[in-house]
């Protein structure tokens, strides 16, 4: 199978041919890419890559401009930081959504559904790949709006875009809400990773998972970690970004903050 990558985070690249490469070593890599100019340009002088890999945003613009300068036949898997682009990417025969940071869990369920819709028909029919479609775009939203929490003996709704953070204790895992109240709830850490939109949330360190518009300053830290001010209403909290999740971290923000 020869693959190409769009992206211009040289980070976020070499991120997805590590896992490629994990997830199947006989892939070929036949291209990176950076701008919408050179993808273009590319695909004008080369055969088609069975498999595309494209992030949104690059740095001249939405990758969306490629389909408006050349035809493009071969199934595309999106990489992005932001979840509302879902609809339009899904019209670009596009079979996969992957939100950064991207992990090898979602490769390989990208792939794999790649392996599946190419084994079951050369070519889909329309109805086949509008119900394809349909469930693919449900997923992306199947992040939890909201979490039930408890303080005490008492059950409160917490909306998720008003949680600040979540912090594990041992087995107890707490939410911290954006007006600094603490609340329990029955879930771990590991769980919840999964349960909240990465476009919004990381997972800064083993116990702690952040929300991004929580975070006021980002300072170096001892042994090439990271230290962050968080945004608190009684008083500043700071949350300590691990040395193994740096790297992750950076591509996560990509390039809205200046280290």
């Amino acid at each position: 199978m020869n693959v190409i990558i769009i992206e211009d985070e040289q980070l976020a690249t070499e991120r997805l041919k590590i896992l490629i490469k994990q997830y199947d070593s006989s892939i070929k890599i036949v291209g990176c890419l950076e701008t919408i100019e050179e993808a273009v340009h590319w695909f004008k002088t080369h055969q088609e890559p069975d498999l595309i890999l494209m992030d949104i945003h690059l740095s001249d613009g939405h990758s969306f401009e490629i389909f408006k300068k050349i035809n493009i036949s071969k199934p595309v898997i999106f990489t992005t930081a932001y979840d509302q682009y879902a609809i339009e990417a899904f019209k670009h025969f596009s079979i996969d959504y992957l939100l950064k940071p991207i992990s090898m869990e979602m490769i390989s369920n990208a792939f794999g559904k790649y392996n599946s819709i190419m084994n079951s028909f050369i070519m889909p029919d329309y109805q086949s790949w509008q119900k394809f479609l349909s469930s693919s775009i449900q997923n992306i939203s199947h992040y939890k709006k909201r979490f039930v929490a408890k303080v005490g003996t008492k059950s409160y709704v917490i909306q998720t875009d008003d949680i600040a953070y979540f912090s594990a204790d041992g087995k107890v895992v707490s939410i911290i809400d954006t007006d600094d109240n603490i609340y329990t709830v029955n879930h771990t850490i590991e769980k919840i990773e999964s349960m909240v939109n990465p476009a919004d949330f990381f997972k800064v360190n083993r116990s702690t998972i952040i929300n991004q518009k929580m975070i006021q300053q980002i300072k170096p830290h001892l042994n090439n970690r990271l230290k962050l001010v968080l945004k608190c209403k009684r008083n500043q909290e700071e949350m300590i970004v691990s040395r193994e999740r740096v790297s992750a971290f950076r591509n996560w923000l990509e390039e809205e903050v200046v280290f």
